[in-house]
């Protein structure tokens, strides 16, 4: 399934799969703003250093993605928790030093979260496990050079860390995941103030700007993105993963505003509108059939108000 999300100036969206997977394709929007569909959809397999195919498996879970000023991709693995460093998806990967103590994180609790700050800073937050006893945190490393500084990034229970995006301003938005059995998927975005801190021992906090809950299509949102539109409003991209489960799926949500973040999904109803605890108010709406030169079909959001409505796209397919 789809974690690692980017988004460029040209909204061009880029994800890396668990399985060992890219895959690349720019956004369509219409003429208010919608996500209308994808075209020049592109993939691959990532590659070892020798540049040979990575084998599904242990070697292969790539869960966050970066990019940096110079057009290096960074994938950050878990499992065998490392990050390597792509001038081309297609081609080979190379070694990256990681932050201290990376080797010793949980097997499925690596670093999800990875992102290049504004000023060429590295931002990489782990999944697991929880480091205050007293409350909820997770370990933090922001990379300046070469150099890894350690410090925690707090997050409130039952939800954790598993992707973020910085934006123009030096913040951050954090995507955050909650799970049960009984109540399912729910999803918080969370915005960190820049500039970020640089100190050891630094304590990253966090205010909360949305959440995707029920009555809205709830999934397992693993990869956040942000970028200008053509419009100067920040679009913000999300991207569920499907843990390869038939009754989920590989879901693309967007939402732009000029002045405030939403994310947005749309479920297969009768356009209706309605709002969380936090300060975005969400809508959604009715789907339709899309087309892409892919083994994938798209459904996207076809109606909605002009702003802060939702719009949605499916990847069924790998």
């Amino acid at each position: 399934g789809w974690s690692g999300l980017h988004l460029d100036a040209g909204l061009r969206l880029t994800a890396i799969s668990d399985l060992g997977r890219w895959m690349t394709a720019r956004l369509v929007l219409d003429e208010a703003g919608w996500l209308a569909g994808v075209t020049g959809a592109e993939w691959g397999r990532l590659s070892d250093g020798a540049g040979r195919p990575l084998p599904r498996g242990r070697l292969a879970d790539a869960e966050s993605l970066a990019r940096q000023p110079d057009g290096t991709w960074l994938i950050g693995f878990e499992r065998w928790h490392r990050i390597r460093a792509y001038r081309d998806l297609a081609g080979p990967g190379t070694w990256v030093a990681p932050p201290p103590g990376l080797e010793v994180l949980p097997a499925n609790g690596g670093l999800e979260a990875l992102t290049v700050l504004p000023d060429g800073r590295v931002l990489a937050i782990a999944e697991e496990p929880d480091i205050d006893a007293g409350g909820r945190a997770r370990r933090a490393w922001i990379r300046t050079g070469t150099r890894w500084t350690e410090g925690s990034y707090g997050v409130p229970a039952p939800y954790v860390p598993v992707d973020a995006a910085a934006l123009p301003d030096g913040s951050v938005l954090v995507l955050e995941r909650r799970f049960s059995i009984f109540g399912g998927f729910g999803t918080r975005i969370a915005r960190i103030a820049g500039p970020l801190p640089g100190a050891a021992g630094f304590r990253l906090v966090a205010e909360e700007v949305a959440r995707i809950e029920r009555p809205l299509i709830t999934e397992n949102f693993e990869g956040i993105a942000a970028a200008r539109g053509p419009d100067g409003a920040l679009l913000v991209a999300v991207i569920a993963d499907d843990n390869l489960n038939p009754l989920q799926r590989s879901r693309i949500a967007t939402a732009a505003s000029a002045s405030r973040i939403a994310a947005s999904v749309s479920p297969a109803a009768k356009p209706e509108a309605a709002t969380s605890s936090s300060p975005i108010s969400f809508r959604y709406g009715t789907s339709c059939a899309a087309a892409m030169s892919w083994k994938a079909r798209m459904s996207a959001s076809a109606t909605g108000p002009a702003l802060s409505g939702p719009r949605s796209a499916i990847i069924r397919g790998s």
